[in-house]
């Protein structure tokens, strides 16, 4: 079983930015590859970015291209994901999640979702 801690939500203003963090105080998430989604109201859980268990692959969806970047520091046993020029619609809770699959991409078998992290952006 892998424990997943997601932090760093919190309110920005469009165009603003916010960091996000996953963490596991129980596991090695160098083991993994892992995944960010988000959920927003009303709508479904959607992939955002993924990375394989080197941090040598990133994968994204096309609405966040270019302002996020997802990175992994194996010494800290963290997945981060920097949300530069953020949107209105970037907004809904954001989570992390492990990879079955061993991938990153948005075809993996994800699982072990934490928490999740609320983001909330202001027009």
């Amino acid at each position: 079983q892998v424990q997943l801690v997601e932090s760093g939500g919190g309110l920005a203003q469009a165009g603003g930015s916010l960091r996000l963090s996953c963490g596991s105080s129980r596991n090695t998430l160098s083991n993994y590859a892992m995944g960010w989604f988000r959920q927003a109201p009303g709508k479904e859980r959607e992939f955002v970015a993924g990375i394989d268990w080197s941090g040598g692959a990133t994968y994204y969806t096309d609405s966040v291209k270019g302002r996020f970047t997802i990175s992994r520091d194996n010494a800290k046993n963290t997945v981060d994901l920097q949300m530069n020029s953020l949107k209105p619609e970037d907004a809904a809770v954001y989570y992390c999640a492990v990879d079955h699959y061993n991938s990153g991409t948005r075809h993996g078998r994800y699982d072990y979702w934490g928490r999740g992290t609320q983001v909330t952006v202001s027009s």
